[in-house]
């Protein structure tokens, strides 16, 4: 995979893919490169992406270029846009651009490449010259906006179209190395990931990780604790004085997380960007959710058992609880998650 402006790309069109912010929605926009790279046969696919996301797109088959944006998250970053524009000027033939802000559309149009295609939005008039409505009543789900952009307009329109879902290559390699170096044992793992970027109205209460990881253990179980730096309190909160129960949480990188989860039997999540990870290492999904909800970024894959209360005050899609009891949550216990994972373990668990 080459650095933007690195090398003369090979004969085919040139596409460039202006990608989301967020973890899982990465992950869901494989869903547009695989099309594309089914409708375009030899296109050459480069991507504009935060410098965090690299490691993603690094295990996407369809990724031949990355073209890192170096700004921070909801930061302007008019100077960064403009320098990397000129590196990529003459190098495309078609952009598309999944997020709707105005700022978002600018590398492709500041390139000058020629066909900009993107929904209509923040006044987007000048910068896109391929705009699409968005119907959310027919694209009721992220994934299906995303591939909707690579279509021809009258099949987007139709909302009927294949979906691929998406599937992140694994290093065995690297997975060998974090046994030693994280101090894995040979129990079957499970992981758990109790963050969500978005706000605590998407967490599970942490009490109910914790009492689930003692029971998953007691059944012969590792439990995993996955995140980022900001979710090491709360991989504490649930590994502290539990044998076999590992506080991973800001350890790991976001290609280590990659690996880790190929290697569970199941993980135990909040509808989260590395619930996406999972599903698309083909892990089986556990998936809890509350303010969001499993019809419109449902993790996309088979394997997966979704656990929603459907409570009247749901989804609200809010970061935090409006009412303030986080009862779609609270009311689901931890005896069902268990249950779940028990009820599909192919393998049967010696306690101890």
């Amino acid at each position: 995979m080459a650095e933007a402006g690195t090398a003369a790309p090979p004969k085919g069109e040139r596409l460039l893919v202006v990608g989301p912010s967020w973890v899982g929605d990465m992950v869901m926009a494989q869903s547009l490169l695989m099309t594309l790279k089914a409708r375009h046969p030899g296109c050459r696919i480069g991507v504009v992406a935060p410098a965090w996301s690299r490691p993603i797109l690094e295990r996407m088959a369809e990724v031949d270029e990355v073209a890192c944006l170096e700004t921070g998250h909801g930061e302007f970053g008019w100077r960064a846009r403009r320098t990397l524009a000129s590196r990529l000027r003459g190098r495309f033939d078609r952009a598309i651009v999944l997020p709707r802000s105005w700022k978002s559309a600018l590398v492709p149009f500041l390139a000058g490449i020629p066909q900009r295609t993107g929904f209509t939005g923040e006044q987007r008039y000048g910068l896109l010259n391929d705009r699409r409505r968005l119907d959310k009543a027919v694209l009721d789900q992220t994934v299906k906006r995303f591939v909707a952009l690579g279509l021809p307009a009258a099949e987007a329109e139709s909302g009927t179209f294949a979906i691929p879902r998406p599937r992140l290559a694994v290093d065995a390699d690297n997975l060998g190395a974090l046994r030693s170096t994280l101090g894995l044992s040979s129990r079957p793992a499970i992981g758990m990931m109790p963050g969500a970027e978005y706000g605590p109205a998407k967490q599970w209460p942490l009490a109910h990780f914790r009492e689930l990881a003692g029971r998953l253990t007691a059944e012969g179980f590792e439990v995993r604790v996955l995140g980022g730096p900001k979710d090491e309190a709360a991989g504490e909160t649930i590994s502290a004085g539990q044998a076999h129960v590992l506080n991973l949480c800001g350890r790991t990188r976001l290609a280590d997380a990659v690996d880790l989860l190929a290697d569970c039997r199941q993980v135990v999540t909040n509808d989260s960007g590395l619930m996406h990870v999972a599903a698309a290492v083909g892990t089986r999904v556990q998936a809890i959710y509350g303010s969001s909800s499993p019809r419109y970024t449902p993790p996309l894959t088979d394997n997966a058992e979704i656990h929603y209360l459907g409570l009247s005050c749901s989804p609200c899609f809010a970061r935090t609880c409006p009412l303030g009891h986080t009862h779609c949550l609270v009311q689901l216990p931890p005896a069902r998650l268990l249950g779940a994972v028990l009820g599909t373990t192919e393998t049967v668990i010696a306690r101890g």
